[in-house]
């Protein structure tokens, strides 16, 4: 299929002096042929630009649009709201008329509501924004109009609750607006097949889902700090190695220092001001810090203000920073799939190869740095194997549907199923799950407050009281 963009689009590419990449264009044949897809390709492959391509050709195209158009859902909030920042440069430079908005916990409670009734063409939020919205009276007129729904860093979700709460989001979705296609952006993964499972609209059938595959990029230079002296033994904070890692970030221009927990980001962040005789711009991240302080952290890294940042998974996933040149992972990585997505935020740029070092806590940490890195080089990544969907995440969500309106069993059991991680999901679990929300089950069926759900008429089933609404949503 021969794929042209719109002149406004085209025009936009050539102003920054860019083609559109393959993997870019194959998504926007998709889109063509209505077909849901999923992408891998490696980090700084312009793999956002390529999920919102296609919704942003069709409201060149046909600008009749109104209301929510695209639904983005990423892992993180600091996510989101860099994927907004970056959205709006397109936008505003090739003269659109779109809407682009965030939905996250951070978002002021007088902008959520107006959401509701008058959302934005593109809304950018996280598996757990959605799930509120979806318990909502307002989400059917919402979301009836839906056309396209991208999640960001599928992997980050496909194997984990998170990712149970989302599919069944997404199947409520689907109902909704049956038209809906999806879009699925992953880094480089060991199991394929398993995403286009989680992905699928249709129970699991990876078949619904067109698979598309990006160039790779530059294989990144990974080494190991061994500073001088002695080594510790035990302790997982790295204290001792803090001298060396400010003098790496004094030789680049700008680095993120990743670690595995905030209690280590905070004392590695005292550390560094301890010896940061050069007064270098150094910032703070992770999720405890107030949503104030994270956009300026980030706004002032996008900026290209701050020489290093510290921080912990609030900034693993996606932000498009192309500035930074170095990583640093300070304590064992955890796992290779995740310590080549902290690398690839140094040089987030396509074909470029990315610079990390590995900073071992004590002795025993250096020889998982070091298997980290020798599977990097031979290609081998881990992940866990995919698991049926959790019947208390299930639960969960009887109970947000419940909040939107009442639902009759037979149907509620039907969308379920379509969701990838329930599609082998048994009638009898089924019927036991809403048995337990609905009655508190043979443990707490003595106690009114577990009774949460009430017969509505015609065999449907309600929220018992609007309280346990209020609770849901809170």
């Amino acid at each position: 299929m021969n794929i042209s963009l719109p002149d406004t689009v085209q025009s936009w590419f050539a102003t920054r002096g860019w083609q559109p990449h393959a993997h870019q264009l194959a998504l926007l044949e998709a889109a063509y042929a209505q077909e849901s897809a999923l992408l891998i390709a490696p980090t700084g492959g312009g793999k956002t630009l390529a999920g919102f391509l296609p919704s942003l050709v069709d409201l060149v195209q046909f600008n009749t649009q109104e209301g929510l158009h695209t639904l983005y859902i990423s892992p993180l909030k600091a996510l989101a709201v860099d994927i907004h920042r970056n959205l709006e440069q397109p936008i505003v430079e090739m003269g659109l008329a779109i809407t682009v908005e965030t939905r996250t916990g951070d978002t002021p409670a007088r902008k959520r509501a107006r959401q509701k009734t008058n959302p934005p063409h593109f809304l950018l939020t996280t598996p757990e924004s959605l799930a509120l919205l979806l318990s909502y009276p307002e989400a059917p007129e919402m979301f009836r109009g839906l056309r396209t729904v991208i999640i960001d860093e599928l992997h980050a979700l496909a194997d984990n609750k998170r990712g149970d709460l989302l599919s069944l989001g997404l199947s409520r979705l689907q109902t909704l607006a049956p038209g809906l296609r999806r879009v699925g952006l992953s880094a480089t993964v060991a199991d394929r097949t398993a995403l286009q499972h989680w992905l699928s609209p249709t129970a699991g059938r990876a078949a619904d889902v067109r698979l598309v595959i990006g160039r790779g990029g530059g294989k990144p230079d990974v080494s190991i700090m061994v500073p001088p002296g002695r080594m510790p033994w035990s302790g997982h904070m790295a204290l001792y190695a803090v001298e060396p890692i400010y003098e790496a970030l004094r030789q680049h221009k700008t680095s993120i220092v990743f670690v595995n927990t905030r209690a280590q980001a905070e004392l590695i962040f005292q550390a560094l001001w301890h010896c940061n005789n050069d007064n270098l711009p150094i910032a703070l991240h992770h999720g405890s810090l107030s949503p104030e302080q994270r956009r300026k952290v980030e706004a002032a890294m996008a900026a290209g203000k701050l020489r290093a940042v510290v921080a912990t998974s609030s900034l693993d996933l996606g932000i498009d920073w192309g500035n930074v040149d170095l990583v640093l992972q300070v304590g064992a990585p955890k796992g290779v799939s995740r310590l080549l997505q902290r690398i690839g935020r140094a040089n987030h740029r396509l074909g470029e190869p990315s610079k990390a070092i590995l900073v071992p806590a004590n002795r025993f940490e250096l020889l998982e740095c070091q298997a980290a890195i020798d599977a990097i080089d031979a290609g081998q990544l881990d992940g866990a194997p995919p698991l049926p969907g959790g019947l208390d995440v299930l639960a969960q969500h009887v109970v947000c549907l419940a909040c939107s309106g009442p639902f009759h069993p037979d149907d509620l059991y039907t969308e379920i199923t379509r969701a990838g991680p329930y599609a082998e999901l048994s009638r009898q679990d089924f019927d036991d799950v809403v048995g337990f929300v609905a009655t508190g089950g043979y443990a707490l069926g003595e106690y009114e407050r577990y009774r949460r759900l009430r017969p509505a008429g015609s065999g449907r089933l309600g929220i018992a009281n609007q309280r346990f609404a209020q609770r849901y949503r809170m």
